[in-house]
């Protein structure tokens, strides 16, 4: 049970990755986005599998080294699953991304996302990073 969790975090993370193929494969046809940070308006209106690789295809054009890890152990919810259908639950687990800056310098950010996954896709994500100061990420 567990295990799905933490590889479909891993698949989420791959695709931030720049792996934008899984996103027709993780995600949901239609979900919703949470983003509870400054600079993170854009993310409204995404619903569909393509227009978050689209979205995330961007970031990397922008953002020079663009990287997310997995930091720490996954927490994974699946109460009542009995390995015969397909998962339902959710995965939360703290990431570090960094980027290059400008200037130069290597530009970090921790958080958590969130995952609510239902038939075994991503239905709604709740990520939170970049501190109570608003520090823009995204």
């Amino acid at each position: 049970m567990r295990q799905f969790g933490v590889e479909l975090y891993d698949r989420w993370t791959a695709m931030w990755n720049g792996d934008t193929g899984l996103a027709g494969e993780i995600m949901a046809p239609e979900f919703r986005l949470r983003y509870a940070q400054a600079g993170t308006g854009a993310f409204d209106d995404v619903r569909r599998p393509a227009e978050l690789a689209d979205v995330i295809a961007g970031w990397h054009r922008q953002r020079p080294g663009l990287q997310f890890l997995a930091e720490g152990p996954a927490v994974v919810d699946m109460d009542g699953y009995d390995g015969t259908a397909a998962p339902e639950g959710i995965v939360a687990r703290p990431y570090l991304a960094s980027f290059t800056g400008d200037d130069g310098q290597v530009v970090s950010r921790s958080g958590t996302d969130i995952l609510r996954f239902s038939g075994g896709r991503i239905t709604e994500v709740w990520s939170v990073s970049s501190g109570a100061g608003g520090r823009t990420f995204y």
